[in-house]
């Protein structure tokens, strides 16, 4: 994978997060390629209960500064960046004070999904497109992971499909067990809908719960990989039944070189 450029965008990512399945392979597959000479970037959310102190994270100005509408209102985007210590990798973080600033990733202290999860999603995946662009750093991957940058491949193949930059940029989504119970705010279609995108194109959104928001990433995609060993019948139906090219399930002592060689034979 030498010099080829990918883009890992991420819910949730170790150090920055505590470990779970997400988490891990948002680090350990980036650092693979890295290891193998590839150029790669990652991207998630900055929650409020990253400590910015501790992991030295500081607002990049120049990429700062720039207005995103979600649901016509227009919201300020920060970023941030940080390092992986002893990896030199850089780590940008997507920001914004309403959508991000609370003490906590997806749910209050009682366990509920924050109302708004479904546009800080849009938040996010608009956000890290604005970012690359502004970078006019050109992934020849797109690598997604976890629910909240699953809108992402959406957004890539309708609101952003006729920007030159990412015209060769092919998008992969790893799919992972269901991460929450119950449903997104029941509005998110409408949400997403806003930015011209036909709704029968994301007619599952109706019912925004994990599997369906997942099945519409899954159809945007160019390439999945199924990255929890359990994961339920009715979403490896979905990726079993695409059409897009996908990888089975691989344990993570042999993911390395089954993700290669998946992202080169499959994907690029």
């Amino acid at each position: 994978m030498e010099d080829k450029r990918i883009l890992y965008v991420s819910s949730e990512v170790v150090p920055y997060l505590a470990e779970n399945e997400v988490s891990l392979m948002s680090y350990e597959v980036p650092k693979m390629i890295n290891d193998q000479g590839g150029q790669i970037r990652i991207f998630m959310p900055r929650y409020g209960n990253i400590n910015e102190r501790r992991h030295q994270l500081h607002e990049v100005i120049r990429l700062s500064g720039m207005n995103l509408v979600v649901n016509d209102m227009d919201m300020p985007l920060i970023i941030k960046v940080a390092s992986i210590p002893k990896e030199r990798i850089q780590v940008y973080f997507i920001d914004n004070d309403e959508y991000f600033k609370r003490k906590a990733t997806f749910s209050d202290e009682e366990g509920t999904l924050f109302p708004d999860n479904d546009e800080r999603a849009i938040f996010f995946a608009k956000g890290v497109v604005e970012t690359v662009k502004k970078l006019n750093w050109v992934p020849d991957i797109i690598h997604v992971h976890g629910w909240m940058a699953s809108l992402l491949p959406v957004y890539m193949k309708h609101y952003y499909k006729n920007e030159a930059l990412f015209a060769d940029t092919k998008i992969v989504t790893s799919v992972y067990n269901q991460s929450f119970d119950g449903a997104l705010n029941e509005d998110m279609l409408k949400k997403v809908a806003f930015d011209d995108i036909a709704e029968e194109d994301i007619k599952l959104l109706a019912e925004p719960n994990y599997e369906n928001i997942m099945k519409t990433a899954i159809a945007h995609s160019d390439g999945v990989i199924v990255s929890s060993e359990n994961l339920s019948a009715d979403l490896l139906k979905s990726v079993e039944e695409s059409g897009k090219p996908f990888l089975p399930y691989v344990a993570k002592d042999k993911f390395a070189e089954a993700y290669t060689n998946f992202y080169k034979s499959e994907v690029l």
